[in-house]
Formats: structure tokens, sequence, C-alpha cells
């Protein structure tokens, strides 16, 4: 049966990893897979989420098995989080949520289940998105297509192109808008902006569904939600898909949640019973231990609050790096052409350099970004932000 398998190429971005471990040079510098590093280089465990897992597991007396939809206290947590405590879609009861391996386990669950739905449906991407929503979302049968989103000379939004592609979406097809920290661009929509859409959404009838894998790492906790907040108040239908590898740093738990809100309250529970189906044919229930910290930590009034303070940080450290990368790069090149960096939100960054220039920034400097110029400004530090800045200039000059 396997006698004639070939062997696929390796993930681009899982590649980046192995060629920066194999590399030699003291100077490398690796900012290519999208997660937060702190200054001395390495993923932290957030303090508060370190004291949460203590609690837990100090009180935790079973490994039993937590059912399809997981834990209903963290599902109930989290919608909060997400949709706010006083939202009314909370309080019509109009949400079925389940936990998720992962914000990419979420989107696979909503997938299959908008395939159940209605399985001619067409998913609209961003052009450019992140690249893993075409396997979790395509393979699952669906279609996929793309709008325009970002153009790569002005380092900004097509708004207008997006809204023309948009109204042109049938009722009934599905768009995928990324909440906040747009994967990879970092060009995120603003307030006015998500009023506009949400109003073409109201009106033409497709169904919304956000990708929402970076809450606090843009401008905060609720802030980071307005899209989501807005669209859950206003449209009939909203599918949100939830990670929380970023903004508790618990990447490896693969902690996430799916929300399916609905036109009816009389609905909900028939929705929530598809999701326990489809989650139990693909996985048959969620690791626990993730979101139990993430449980533990919100539930805990002191230990919410010094996580926030902790994110906090994380987030006003990003946007220093974002602020210091492009005051060097002018320093160097003399003009303003990467200013773009600092405006932009979250831990990503379109460099708008060609392949020959990604390449020669790994081949003569040892920096290693993704193909298409992606760069984790996460990734850097105070120690090797000059080294950046001024290879950058260099190649690009």
């Amino acid at each position: 049966m396997f006698q004639h398998v070939s062997p696929l190429p390796p993930d681009p971005l899982l590649g980046i990893s192995i060629a920066f471990a194999q590399d030699k040079n003291p100077k490398k510098v690796d900012l290519g897979v999208g997660m937060y590093k702190d200054e001395s280089g390495i993923t932290p465990i957030f303090k508060a989420v370190k004291r949460a897992e203590e609690k837990l597991i100090l009180a935790q007396g079973s490994k039993s098995y937590i059912g399809s939809a997981g834990s209903a206290q963290y599902n109930d947590l989290m919608t909060a989080m997400v949709f706010g405590f006083s939202h009314k879609v909370l309080r019509e009861e109009r949400i079925a949520s389940v936990q998720t391996p992962g914000g990419c386990g979420a989107l696979r669950v909503a997938a299959e289940f908008i395939k159940r739905c209605r399985p001619d449906t067409t998913i609209w991407v961003s052009d450019p998105t992140w690249p893993n929503h075409e396997p979790l979302l395509g393979d699952a049968g669906l279609k996929l297509a793309t709008y325009p989103y970002y153009h790569q000379e002005t380092h900004s939004i097509l708004f207008d192109d997006m809204m023309k592609a948009l109204e042109k979406i049938p009722a009934h097809d599905v768009v995928l808008l990324h909440g906040c920290c747009h994967n990879p661009s970092g060009a995120d929509l603003n307030r006015e902006q998500w009023d506009v859409i949400n109003e073409l959404a109201l009106r033409r009838g497709f169904l919304v569904f956000i990708d929402l894998a970076y809450q606090g790492f843009g401008d905060g906790i609720d802030e980071d939600a307005y899209g989501v907040r807005l669209m859950a108040e206003t449209l009939p239908e909203l599918v949100v898909a939830n990670s929380c590898s970023k903004n508790f740093g618990i990447y490896r738990e693969r902690t996430g949640s799916l929300f399916v809100v609905t036109e009816a309250v009389e609905t909900a529970p028939a929705v929530q019973s598809h999701l326990n189906k489809i989650v139990r044919g693909i996985y048959s229930m969620p690791p626990a231990h993730g979101a139990a910290i993430v449980e533990t930590l919100l539930a805990d009034e002191a230990l919410k609050n010094d996580w926030l303070t902790e994110l906090d940080i994380v987030r006003n450290r990003i946007k220093d790096l974002r602020k210091a990368l492009s005051d060097k790069i002018q320093e160097y090149l003399g003009n303003d052409d990467y200013r773009f960096i600092e405006k932009q939100q979250g831990m990503f960054s379109f460099l708008g350099l060609s392949a020959k220039q990604v390449e020669k920034l790994r081949m003569d400097y040892s920096i290693y970004i993704a193909g298409s110029s992606r760069a984790n400004v996460a990734g850097l530090t105070l120690e090797n932000i000059d080294y950046v800045a001024k290879a950058i200039a260099e190649i690009t000059e």
C-alpha cells in the first residue's frame, strides 16, 4: 500500500527553524516561526500562568476524560473574555462553544461544521492570509477564494478593493477576517472599517468567520475584540476561532476555542450537538491541561490581574521593538521607507523584500525570515536589532 508514496516538501516555516538550528553563525537571528521571545531569546512562561499551573497540580484529583465539548467552566470563561462579560449574546444564550486543540483545532472544527450546513460554501480569505488557513479549511472539502487585502508596495490595506470584492460575495458564503494582529502583514482594520464591513455583511447576508489568534497582542484584551463584539451584537450569526497560544504563552499545550453565535436561542443547542459530534469524530475530546491552566487563572481575580499586567508588558515590548527597528533602518538608509513597521500591530510585519533579498539575509547575515518576507518582530532583542536593521538596509540600498 505504501510503496508508491512520495515524500512531500517540508513545511517552509518549520524548515526555517531546522536551518536556523544548524547555522553555526553566532550572530544568527530567527525571525521566522511565530512565537513571542523575550530579551534572552526564549519563549517565556508567564509568571501568572506558572502559578496557575502550580495551583492546578495541587488541586487536581483526577485525569479522567473531560468530554467532547471540553471544560464547561473554561468555555464560559473564554466566552466572556472574547465577547465581554455583559454582551447580549451571553445573556440571550445564543452561543455554542467547544474547547479545541489550539486555534488550528477551532478552525478545522468550524470548517467541518460549515461543510455540514452547506457543502458548496466558499470561504473567502484575505490576500495574503496565514498559510495554514488553506489546509485547515480547504482540506475539510470547502472551496477557498481570496479577496484583496494588503498592498506590498504601499504597506497598507486595500480597503476600497476589499469592499468591492466583498460586495460581490454571494449570500451564505463565508468571509474569514483576522480579529487583530493580521498574520502575516501586521496591518489591521480600524474601527471605522470594521463598522463598514459589519454593515455590508448585514446587507449582503454572508457569514463572517473571525480568526482571533492574538487577542491582547494589539491594543488590549477588550480593544482587540472590537470586531468580534460589534458583529456579535448586530449580525444574526457569527463564527469565531480563538487561540490561547500567544496571549497565555502556552503554545505547546494546544488550547483554543470555537464559538458559533446563532440567530435564535433555540438553535444554539442544536449547533452544540453538531459541534460535539464533529469533535467526537476527529479527536474525540480536547487535551485538558492547557485549558485547565487558563481556567484556573481566569477564575482567580489576583492571577488574572497579574496575567493582564504581564500581557501589557509583552505587548508594549513588541511595540517598542517595532519603533526601534524602524528608527534603526531609517538611521542607516536616511529615509523613512520602513516606517510602516512601527504602525503595524502584533508580532508580524511584511518587509516587502524579494525572494532574492530574503535569501541574501539568510546566506550573508544568518537572519531567517519567511520566504514571503514576513518577519516576526518579537524575535528581535536590543542586542541584535542594530545588526538586523543594518543588514536590511544593506540588502535594499
